[in-house]
């Protein structure tokens, strides 16, 4: 065991994690991250705007008669998250070269913007279509705002900075120093989106297309389901691993289904993060609740039995890290395989589930300490059948769990039997 966890630290945990600790990757994560209240506080006037009630009540009459001006907050944060991600990506890009991450920022936002092409509306003028700011631009916002950093700091490596005298006030000399990668960047970004009239979204909207699909089918949703469970059974934080890599898409789901919504059309994604959230990673990564309930109502170690106890209302709020370390579930060969199979089960049947239409697709994003059957009720914009697959969910959990847990429990019971005795 010891030298399969050694070639596995060697060859794969290593590896990923070192991927995971990337710079440019990392920017990303923590830009995705920064915009989570603006995402998660915007998606819910959709609720408001499309209450989950009957049609022929009065609010939702109402909510109908007036989801132009109920939609107005959501459409100035969910629906252009990709402008406060570009935001996000600049800055800790920049912070994490040592650059000045407001200028890193504002590069980026102005890079980003550059993308989009101004319209003449009659009777208004210019006006900046704002389709492409929201999870249809969020690569496009990855990639020039990274290019942007990266101007900002060539130009700050190689001294092509205008450099002030040292009585000038840091702010003002900070701003004369992104003078000039200012104008190269705009200069750039224009040469495609004005000169060459190229744009840069349908370019990597072809580019990421098959990814995007891919991402959204049966196996786009379990291998991140196993390699989570995977890397945690090892003692690394899989989500951290793997969601640098797939969240970007997961956002790009979410906010085309919340778009979707909003325009009166049909979800079309099936597998944004919300999900996962709500749907797999009931009680946290790798299902946990399912077990946590079996040591607290069947467990015979005094142990197991209080660490279920402990466990249960972290795990009814999605937190799992004090069952994943405290069984523990880390390199327990016993505990390991129902860990790794219950998710890709529960996501198998959640997968099939939404597909088919019995339960609507995720657009919500409730913070993710709910409860899993209230945070799926809200993600779903209120499917009260989202109640009863979660709740199935926890039941296969279970009853996954449960031999497992029985051999596991049994172990215990005679180790704490067999130190009474030594004591």
């Amino acid at each position: 065991m010891q030298k399969f966890v050694a070639w596995l630290e060697k060859n794969l945990s290593g590896p990923m994690a070192r991927l995971s600790e990337q710079r440019h990757l990392q920017a990303i994560r923590d830009g995705v991250i920064s915009a989570l209240p603006f995402i998660i506080v915007g998606s819910f006037f959709l609720i408001v705007a499309f209450p989950p009630l009957p049609k022929d009540w009065a609010i939702t009459e109402w909510a109908a008669k007036n989801a132009g001006q109920i939609l107005i907050p959501y459409r100035l944060t969910m629906y252009i998250m990709s402008l406060y991600i570009a935001f996000g990506i600049g800055y800790n890009l920049a912070k994490s070269y040592k650059l000045d991450p407001l200028s890193g920022a504002q590069i980026s936002v102005a890079a980003f913007l550059l993308t989009i092409m101004p319209q003449i509306v009659d009777g208004v003028g210019f006006v900046l279509p704002m389709a492409n700011m929201g999870g249809h631009g969020l690569f496009v916002a990855m990639i020039v705002s990274i290019l942007a950093v990266e101007i900002l700091r060539f130009c700050k490596v190689k001294n092509v900075t205008i450099k002030m005298p040292e009585q000038v006030p840091p702010s003002v000399a900070r701003s004369f120093e992104a003078l000039i990668p200012v104008a190269i960047v705009i200069l750039l970004v224009s040469a495609f989106t004005v000169l060459l009239g190229i744009d840069l979204h349908a370019v990597v909207d072809k580019a990421v297309g098959p990814f995007v699909k891919a991402g959204d089918s049966i196996f786009g949703v379990l291998i991140p389901v196993f390699l989570i469970t995977f890397f945690w059974a090892f003692g690394i934080h899989g989500v951290s691993v793997v969601g640098t890599v797939a969240r970007p898409l997961w956002e790009v789901y979410l906010a085309k289904n919340a778009e979707a919504v909003a325009a009166g059309q049909a979800a079309p994604h099936i597998a944004p993060e919300t999900f996962y959230q709500w749907f797999i990673w009931i009680g946290g990564s790798g299902a946990t609740l399912g077990l946590v309930l079996c040591m607290v109502f069947f467990s015979r170690s005094k142990y197991l039995k209080t660490l279920g106890r402990t466990s249960l209302l972290p795990g009814i709020f999605n937190i799992n890290e004090p069952v994943i370390f405290g069984a523990p579930i880390v390199l327990n060969p016993i505990l390991i395989i129902p860990f790794v199979i219950t998710p890709l089960i529960t996501g198998t049947l959640s997968y099939i589930i939404v597909a088919v239409g019995i339960v609507s697709p995720t657009y919500v994003m409730p913070p993710w300490t709910l409860p899993a059957p209230i945070g799926a009720y809200l993600a779903t914009g209120g499917d009260w059948k989202a109640i009863i697959l979660v709740l199935v969910n926890i039941a296969i959990s279970f009853f996954i769990y449960f031999p497992f847990f029985k051999m596991y429990d049994k172990k215990m019971v005679e180790e704490e039997h067999s130190q009474s005795k030594a004591a």
